[in-house]
């Protein structure tokens, strides 16, 4: 089939290229589109259907890979939430003795203790500069990590509402297949039915025909009962023939000139006149 309707187009585009030149482009095209068309609408539904129900299942590895990259996502954001959260909480404590020594150093006091030493205002000062140096990079730090994790969770939120999408998209093309394939089924079914319709006047002559063939064995039977009955059975309603014999000889002597039943006739032919 597909064979026949490449040569076809061979010949049109042949014909074109001799009869039209330059609209031969176009000749090409409209060509190439109807076999494409003539093709597909060649292909079996059953066929597409599973074709249909292959690619659906194809896209399983990469809804997997998704959700393994998104599962890795949230464990990288939730260890960098909590990286976060203890670096607050450090920060916290450091501000707390930043602003303890600093009070420290105002208060004018020649010594400082703490723990079991003492301090010089200059030893507090130095410690304080080193503590509030690394208090300012740790907040900076924690600064940039929480624009991070916004921008991640961002593209962690993205990234799900992809993945639902997807997977519902996928189980609403599961259903509509699957409903395709029932309503094949059902085709299927009706067209099986269609096969058995009958011709009306086929079925008439059949009709007929049987209609005959009854008349035909009700005559049959009608016929043996008759003879069997007639063979078998004593005439008892016939009248009997035991005494036409005698009727006739009279009848026949009576007509006979000088024989004592004609004179009896005559007799009672004068008696009747």
């Amino acid at each position: 089939m597909i064979k026949k309707l490449v040569i076809a187009v061979g010949l049109v585009v042949v014909l074109g290229l001799l009869c039209f030149g330059r609209d031969a482009v176009s000749y090409f095209r409209t060509s190439v589109g109807w076999v494409k068309d003539s093709v597909k609408s060649s292909v079996p539904v059953q066929f597409e259907i599973e074709r249909a129900r292959r690619m659906i299942k194809d896209l399983e590895p990469e809804v997997r890979k998704n959700v393994q990259a998104i599962a890795k996502e949230e464990v990288e954001v939730e260890k960098l939430q909590k990286q976060i959260a203890d670096t607050e909480a450090r920060l916290a404590r450091e501000k707390e003795e930043i602003l303890k020594l600093t009070a420290d150093a105002k208060s004018g006091k020649e010594s400082f203790a703490y723990g079991n030493r003492t301090y010089t205002p200059e030893q507090v000062r130095s410690d304080l500069a080193a503590r509030f140096g690394r208090f300012t990079t740790t907040e900076a730090t924690v600064n940039s990590w929480r624009d991070t994790l916004k921008a991640r969770q961002r593209s962690l939120e993205a990234a799900q509402k992809k993945l639902k999408g997807t997977l519902d998209a996928r189980r609403q093309l599961f259903v509509e297949v699957e409903n395709l394939q029932a309503r094949l089924q059902m085709v299927a079914a009706a067209q099986t039915t269609s096969n058995y319709n009958f011709d009306d006047s086929h079925l008439s002559r059949v009709k007929e025909l049987v209609g005959d063939l009854r008349t035909r064995l009700d005559v049959e039977e009608r016929l043996v009962n008759s003879e069997g009955y007639y063979a078998a059975e004593i005439p008892v309603s016939e009248p009997s023939t035991a005494n036409i014999l005698d009727e006739i000889s009279q009848h026949f002597a009576a007509a006979e000139p000088g024989t004592k039943a004609s004179g009896q006739q005559a007799t009672h032919v004068a008696k009747t006149k």
